[in-house]
């Protein structure tokens, strides 16, 4: 991002992008890979001292029985012990005094030591000794460590996987009181954030121009953010979008990083390409008015939203169906009659928890919602911005159908 900015050669934010941006993401998962490592290692802890208890307690119990078998089988008397040696007639003969035996003397107590008292204090202080302790502490800390960097890796790996596989197609079916019955089953090709850019080329927007094509749409909407640069470095990035195919033909609305890139210079560019610029313009399909708003952004170049110039003078009893890049007009629309606008921005958080960020700046982070007489559909988005990672948020392309309540 700071290569752009400063005005670095393109070639050099090529090289610089990827190692730049993944290392970010990276860092972001490790980070929190770390923050809930730490409430894991605590408990891990216990547990481990929990194991290591319960084992001392069962080496202490069978040590304590073993000892005690022991201890019994010494002092049995064995009865060659008690039995003086030598004949029988010896000792008949001898003179009564001595067939009484002489009194056995007590044993003297065995100077070794008592393995239960040998062990069991070993045994308990084992656990509990500094040095114990401190291993323990060590053991933990690299175990948690180790996952907390396979896993925020891992999760840095997949979404970057997500981001090169290309947008999934999704579909949604959408009621329009005012739709006449020859517009039923009317199908727009929305796709948004495509920002094309250092990381994301040609071969992305060949891969989404291919997308759309497969879906057979009538019409393709392209709600803005549609590059990461200029016309110069970027233009041939942008070609493939000359192949878009639909009857009733592509528009585009700028969004607010076309204004960080020129937003003049591409409208341009893509009318070259075949496509039809919106600017707060609104032009009339078979059954309903399509109209597009430039992106707020526009505001500090005197070419913000116009919403009174695009909407101002139409039939009110017609469907309209508004291209705006950001959702948060949506009362904007609504308070000029529009059935149905189509919005991206949001990139549906692109990384997770990014989309409860998300939801504190949009009305709508993704999906289709209603506002009053009026709907809005928010669009996760076909590429990625800065980091080429998506966690929680998969790419789209999404097919929007129409659908007429008199059919």
């Amino acid at each position: 991002m700071t290569s752009g900015r400063i005005g670095a050669p393109f070639w050099l934010q090529q090289v610089l992008a990827w190692p730049g941006f993944l290392w970010l993401a990276a860092l972001m998962y490790l980070t929190l890979a770390l923050l809930v490592g730490e409430f894991v290692r605590p408990v891990l802890r216990r547990v481990l001292a929990r194991r290591d208890a319960a084992a001392a307690d069962r080496t202490t119990a069978v040590l304590s029985s073993e000892a005690v078998a022991t201890t019994t089988s010494g002092t049995r008397p064995r009865t060659e012990e008690l039995v003086p040696a030598g004949p029988a007639s010896s000792t008949t003969s001898a003179d009564p005094i001595s067939e009484t035996a002489p009194p056995a003397e007590p044993e003297p107590e065995s100077s070794a030591p008592d393995p239960v008292a040998a062990t069991a204090p070993a045994t308990a202080d084992a656990s509990t000794t500094p040095l114990a302790r401190p291993s323990r502490r060590l053991f933990v800390s690299r175990v948690v460590g180790g996952a907390a960097a396979a896993a925020g890796l891992a999760t840095v790996g997949y979404g970057t996987a997500n981001v090169l596989s290309g947008p999934t197609v999704k579909r949604v079916t959408v009621p329009l009181a005012k739709l006449p019955r020859a517009a039923h089953g009317f199908r727009i090709a929305v796709v948004s954030d495509i920002h094309i850019g250092p990381i994301l080329g040609r071969a992305h927007t060949r891969r989404i121009v291919d997308t759309i094509n497969s879906t057979s749409p009538d019409l393709v909407a392209v709600v803005g953010d549609l590059v990461d640069g200029s016309v110069a470095d970027l233009g041939s990035a942008a070609e493939p979008l000359a192949g878009l195919r639909a009857p009733h033909g592509s528009f585009f609305v700028t969004g607010n990083h076309e204004y960080f890139s020129g937003a003049e210079q591409w409208v341009n560019h893509v009318r070259e390409l075949g496509l039809i610029p919106l600017e707060n313009a609104r032009v009339e399909m078979g059954g309903f008015d399509l109209a597009g708003v430039n992106d707020i952004a526009g505001e500090t170049e005197g070419q913000g939203p116009d919403f009174a110039r695009a909407l101002g003078d139409r039939d009110r009893a017609r469907a309209a169906v508004l291209l705006a890049h950001q959702p948060v007009v949506i009362h904007d629309a609504v308070r000029h009659g529009v059935d149905l606008q189509l919005s991206g921005h949001t990139h549906g958080g692109q990384l997770w928890p990014g989309n409860y960020l998300a939801e504190l700046a949009n009305p709508t982070v993704a999906g289709l919602e209603r506002y009053g007489d009026t709907q809005l559909f928010v669009s996760r988005g076909a590429g990625a911005w800065g980091p080429p990672v998506r966690v929680g948020a998969p790419a789209d392309i999404t097919v929007v159908e129409l659908a007429s309540r008199q059919a």
